[in-house]
Order: structure tokens, then C-alpha cells, then sequence
């Protein structure tokens, strides 16, 4: 085992036997390393890797933000790496799509019609509805709303997940937009159908939810020139 590997190892002993905690501080990198029996460099190292995945966030310096503090960003590390294999075409953007079509629809037949975020996503419907919203605060205000939508089933997993999924493909989701004939009859008919999913999570009929997730998400790829990703049919899900 190489020696950040070990200092890595340690740190993750210490949050699963609950001795650190998030909000929590590791200790400094001098005492960590004296401590593990490696070097300091090998102590960075593994602080880099950790602050790469969202795990801890390392300040510099004195003070109250001083210290490598323990925080869970899942999201945000999951969502730059699946970023950097979409740019390598390793992972096609159509497939990142289907990914998202089924996390989405089993999130949206599964929500509880009484869940808060359905509140939040509501007041993000409200805004989207407002006249001359630009295209940029029309996604940002979109991809808050789906995420409420995931957030609904309380599922942690498929929440970071999604997140992930939406910021891997953020960029090549713009560019798309900016090609589309027209935007203002796009936006219309992505806002009517806003407003139905929610309906159909509020009505508690979360497989009509789901159909109507599947065929949103689905549409606006297809009449954005990316085609039509390989789905299954949500009603047919196990589960």
C-alpha cells in the first residue's frame, strides 16, 4: 500500500467508527503524520485526494477556518468526474441521459405527495412561469426543480446521484439549447409539463409521474438534436 493509501485507510476508520464527524477537523498535518509513521507529503496527498471528492476542505493559514475540515459534497466530486469522462467520450452523453431518465422516473414514483421539496419545487415553477425569465435562469431554476423532484423520494444515493448526473452533462445541455429552432415555444410546452408532473406526484400517481418524467426528459433531448436515448418503459420497473 503506497503511503497516502494508509493515511486515507485511517481517516476512513475514524469516520465510520464515528470518531470524526462532518463539521469535525482532522489532525494537523504534522501530528497526522508523526502519528501514522509517514511523511507530511504523503499526509497532502491524501488531503488533495479527499478534498478531489468532496470529503474534507482544507483551509490554510490561522483562524476559525484554518484546519482540513470534514464536509460531504458527494455530489460535486461525483459530478467532475463523470464531467471529465463525458469529454473523453468514454461515456456517451446519450447514455448519461438514459441514466438519468430511469434515477428521475424511479424518484417521481416514489416521492410522497406530501414530501417539503415538492413545496420547494412548486415556488421554482412560479418563477419559471414569470415573462421574460432569461434562458439561463430558466435551466438554473430547471435543474433545481428536478433535483427537488429526486430530492421528494429521500433517497440520499439517488439524490447525489442526480445531482452528478445534471452537472456531468451541464455545459453540452446549453449548447444544445442554444441550437434549439425555437426557445420560447420550448420553454412553454417544458413548463405545461412542469406543472403535470407535479400534479400527477401531489395526486399521488407516482407511475403517471413517471411516464410523464421519462417523455419530458426524453423530448427535449430529441428536439435538441441529441436522439432518442435507449429507455425503458418506467411501468415496466420493478419495484
Amino acid at each position: 500500500m503506497r503511503t497516502h493509501q494508509l493515511v486515507l485507510s485511517w481517516i476512513e476508520n475514524e469516520l465510520s467508527a464515528g470518531r470524526l464527524t462532518v463539521g469535525g477537523r482532522l489532525p494537523a498535518e504534522r501530528t497526522l503524520a508523526e502519528q501514522l509513521k509517514v511523511s507530511r507529503t504523503s499526509v497532502r496527498e491524501a488531503i488533495r485526494i479527499l478534498e478531489a471528492m468532496g470529503v474534507v476542505r482544507a483551509g490554510v493559514g490561522s483562524g476559525p477556518d484554518a484546519g482540513t475540515v470534514v464536509i460531504s459534497d458527494p455530489t460535486a466530486a461525483l459530478g467532475s468526474a463523470l464531467r471529465l469522462h463525458v469529454a473523453t467520450q468514454h461515456l456517451p452523453v446519450a447514455d448519461i441521459v438514459e441514466t438519468r431518465v430511469l434515477l428521475e422516473s424511479w424518484a417521481v414514483a416514489r416521492a410522497s405527495p406530501d414530501a417539503p421539496e415538492l413545496d420547494d419545487a412548486a415556488a421554482l415553477l412560479e418563477g419559471m412561469d414569470a415573462e421574460d425569465l432569461s434562458v439561463g435562469d430558466f435551466l438554473a431554476m430547471d435543474v433545481r426543480f428536478h433535483l427537488a423532484l429526486a430530492d421528494a423520494a429521500g433517497n440520499a444515493v439517488v439524490s447525489a446521484m442526480m445531482g452528478s448526473l445534471r452537472e456531468s452533462i451541464q455545459g453540452y445541455a446549453a449548447e444544445l439549447t442554444s441550437s434549439l429552432p425555437d426557445w420560447d415555444a420550448t420553454a412553454a410546452r417544458l413548463r405545461a409539463e412542469h406543472h403535470d408532473i407535479l400534479a400527477a406526484i401531489r395526486n399521488d400517481d407516482g407511475g403517471h409521474a413517471a411516464k410523464l418524467v421519462a417523455a419530458h426528459i426524453e423530448g427535449y433531448y430529441k428536439e435538441a438534436g441529441l436522439g432518442s436515448a435507449r429507455t425503458r418503459d418506467p411501468s415496466t420497473m420493478d419495484g
